[in-house]
């Protein structure tokens, strides 16, 4: 039987850019870097040059800062619980699980995605290493969804990672993607979902034009991308209706700050935008005990 064909399936030519921008910053290995992502990225650079200089940051910057930050969370589960599970959803050419399974050779983790990329990622992964698993592939919005968490024990806890997706999504099918993950995953002693998101770029003095890049994204994505928050208290709030008990957002500004460092400004209270381009939320489940 033929699965049918996603409607999301468009967003995957954006993971070729990103796998290409991470492999030149040195954190990819080049298997992961494919002649459509060089393509893309050389289009786009004289944009993402200028953003740099005017704008405060870029694409570009914030894949960095989104994957460092994302890094950052995941090494510290895994040392605070040495049984974590992992399935990264949306994987695309993300370096992320073969690099933690070099750091943590018997880590359990397993990637998602729709079916090309899917087989485009496995053969990737197995010129690194025959023995790496095969790329899940689901649509995060089927009953296939479903399926994929009876892959894991729920006596272990599990993390699942997104990155460079919810945007993507309108609201509703956000709301529709929180509740699955937070359903599914109930069973779970502990289930953490860890991602990306850009908030409305409110502080930032060249918002308009940051808005118009967005809306060109949309079309080439054929998505709804869209800014969907302006404080990290409508985050908390968001997910908390989704079925999450504990909600921590992660701003650069702050998480990525140097003790001692007086050349920056003062940690940010809970509530406030710090003008980051892309924040990470930390949203976890926890076994309710009969």
């Amino acid at each position: 039987m033929t699965q049918q064909l996603s409607v999301h399936r468009h967003i995957s030519f954006t993971a070729h850019y990103t796998g290409y921008i991470w492999y030149s910053m040195g954190i990819s290995n080049p298997v992961f870097a494919t002649s459509k992502g060089k393509f893309l990225a050389k289009l786009v650079h004289p944009l993402e040059s200028w953003a740099e200089k005017h704008v405060g940051g870029s694409m570009r910057t914030t894949l960095k800062q989104r994957h460092t930050l994302i890094d950052c969370e995941l090494t510290q589960l895994i040392q605070k619980h040495p049984q974590l599970q992992v399935l990264e959803i949306a994987c695309g050419l993300s370096p992320r699980s073969w690099n933690f399974r070099q750091k943590f050779p018997t880590i359990d983790y397993r990637e998602l995605d729709l079916p090309d990329m899917a087989k485009i990622k496995t053969q990737a992964l197995q010129k690194l290493d025959q023995n790496a698993p095969e790329v899940l592939t689901a649509d995060i919005f089927s009953q296939d969804f479903e399926r994929i968490f009876q892959v894991f024990d729920p006596k272990r806890p599990l993390v699942i990672i997104s990155e460079g997706l919810i945007n993507y999504f309108d609201k509703t099918l956000l709301n529709r993607l929180l509740q699955g993950i937070s359903e599914y995953g109930q069973d779970f002693e502990q289930l953490h979902y860890l991602t990306d998101i850009y908030p409305e770029p409110v502080k930032n003095k060249l918002a308009n034009f940051i808005w118009t890049s967005s809306k060109l994204l949309k079309v080439m994505s054929r998505s709804s991308f869209t800014f969907h928050f302006i404080n990290p208290l409508q985050i908390h709030e968001f997910f908390q209706n989704a079925g999450f008990q504990q909600v921590e957002v992660l701003q650069p500004i702050n998480s990525l700050k140097k003790p001692n460092d007086s050349n920056v400004i003062p940690f940010l209270s809970p509530d406030e935008h710090g003008g980051d381009l892309v924040w990470v939320i930390h949203a976890v489940i926890k076994k309710q005990r009969s």
